[in-house]
């Protein structure tokens, strides 16, 4: 019995030891062009010097990004399969999904917080508005009239427009994407009137004068659209719903494969070429223990639970 606890051990420490021994998968739950497939190329090129292994990325969308953290959490435990979450699919979904195939606590080891930042509620200018008072007045005298598309049921796109209908007494219609960029793409082509998107994803088109920004989601104006509003600032006191992103591993990962994966993404986030290239999408860095993550992500699973209750989400 002992030989084989030192047999188990011996293999077990040579795995650390060679780890990363191949490239390296990150994969994301949306399309191309949102936020946390911007997030996560911009860490995977500074990783892959880092470890000296390739790190690519896997974009793998729908089910707004569950599909990819069922990946995460079945995937072997040996480091070379993360995920990027977002708020989401880790504390979201498992009120609104009846059958989820993973439990955020049970199935995934949590990493390091990427990135928390506010979304944006942007307009195609043919919706006729270019103020958030204006927005709301419009929306009020039609009623059911007005679609907003977001990157997926239960993400903080979603969850904002349901909020924002809670506080203002407005019956606007939510219309999912299968991630940030494709959302976008539909309000340039004006087949959605508004978006509640992620800064990520609408920046340049916002700069460009495609779009309008009227509002921002969060507690604070956004660094990258500093003259944009915030909703709470604009008639709404207390308003609030700040989206982030998480680095998540399967659950039977070894420690010390968490702790490596801790400590180059907390160097990746740190360094000050990558806040430059999260700063120009309005990406805010911030890093973490895994014990402190898993003690956010405990808050967040109150938090949104209370939220999606009280709104009647439903995914199926």
């Amino acid at each position: 019995m002992r030989l084989l606890v030192f047999l188990i051990s011996i293999f077990s420490g040579s795995a650390i030891a060679q780890f990363p021994s191949h490239p390296i998968t990150m994969v994301v739950g949306f399309a191309p062009g949102g936020g946390t497939d911007i997030t996560a190329r911009i860490l995977a090129r500074k990783l892959s010097d880092s470890f000296g292994q390739q790190v690519v990325v896997e974009n793998r969308p729908g089910a707004g990004g569950n599909i990819s953290v069922e990946l995460v959490a079945k995937a072997a435990p040996d480091g070379h399969y993360i995920g990027l979450a977002n708020v989401g699919s880790l504390t979201v979904a498992p009120y609104i999904v009846s059958k989820l195939a993973y439990d955020t606590r049970r199935d995934l080891a949590p990493v390091t917080m990427a990135v928390v930042f506010p979304n944006v509620l942007v307009v195609h200018p043919s919706l006729g508005v270019k103020t958030f008072p204006d927005f709301i007045k419009l929306a009020k005298s039609k009623p059911g009239s007005i679609s907003y598309g977001s990157s997926g049921i239960g993400g903080t796109g979603h969850l904002a427009g349901e909020l924002l209908r809670t506080v203002a007494g407005i019956d606007i219609v939510h219309v999912p994407y299968k991630g940030g960029g494709p959302a976008a793409a539909d309000l340039l082509g004006g087949q959605v009137g508004a978006v509640f998107a992620t800064v990520a994803s609408s920046i340049t088109h916002v700069k460009a004068g495609k779009i309008y920004a009227l509002a921002v989601t969060g507690a604070k104006r956004s660094q990258a659209l500093p003259d944009v509003p915030t909703i709470a600032e604009s008639g709404y006191p207390g308003y609030e719903a700040t989206n982030w992103y998480a680095y998540m591993l399967p659950a039977k990962t070894p420690r010390e494969i968490v702790e490596r994966w801790n400590l180059e993404l907390r160097k990746a986030l740190d360094a000050p070429d990558v806040h430059q290239q999260l700063a120009v999408h309005g990406l805010d860095p911030a890093p973490s223990t895994p014990e402190e993550l898993a003690r956010y992500i405990d808050k967040e699973l109150e938090t949104w639970g209370r939220v999606v209750k009280q709104a009647g989400i439903k995914a199926d």
